[in-house]
């Protein structure tokens, strides 16, 4: 694949461990005090939320990194850019070969929710999806209801032989046709 030099993509950089959010803030100064933002456009730490509950019995809820060492970066590839970036402190390199990087995939960049919107949300009650991302990855189920102004559906699934209605974001799913799928005798 081709290094585009117009369009924004997304790339993994390597970090020292624990060193993601001073990479990032290095980041975010370095575009600042370069003038930087038409190439670099954004920078981000994929995180989620999760409770823990400590030892007293009492819950927290606790951000976590989902891939510790790494930080995603939102630019038009330059070997400037590069040579700037890979000498910022914290930095090991970019993920690629020979330290050079490799555009990520739509279907990576989704993965990952580093972009959240759904921009053509078509969704609609009886509508089949395809649970592409999360914990319910794989599932095919049905829209019970939607929430456009969150971007979530509440999809009935079946799970260890029963129905569900779980929540799911519309980044996590795609509309799947009739046709492609077919339904077996039991879930109608």
């Amino acid at each position: 694949m081709a290094i585009s030099d117009t369009v924004p993509q997304w790339y993994i950089l390597h970090t020292y461990s624990g060193y993601e959010s001073m990479v990032k803030d290095s980041l975010l100064r370095l575009i600042e005090n370069n003038n930087l933002s038409d190439s670099i456009v954004d920078v981000k730490i994929p995180t989620e939320q999760t409770i823990e509950e400590k030892a007293n019995g009492k819950k927290k809820v606790v951000e976590r990194k989902l891939l510790p060492c790494y930080v995603f970066i939102k630019m038009i590839y330059s070997n400037q850019l590069w040579y700037l970036i890979t000498n910022t402190r914290g930095v090991t390199g970019f993920c690629g070969p020979q330290g050079r990087p490799i555009p990520m995939k739509e279907e990576e960049i989704r993965k990952m929710r580093l972009e959240e919107y759904v921009v053509d949300a078509d969704f609609k009650e009886g509508d089949r999806v395809s649970i592409d991302n999360g914990p319910l990855e794989g599932f095919i189920g049905t829209i019970a209801s939607v929430n456009d102004e969150q971007q979530r559906a509440k999809v009935e699934i079946v799970m260890f032989g029963r129905n569900q209605e779980v929540e799911v974001e519309y980044i996590q799913m795609t509309k799947i046709s009739d046709s492609a799928v077919e339904i077996p005798k039991d879930e109608e």
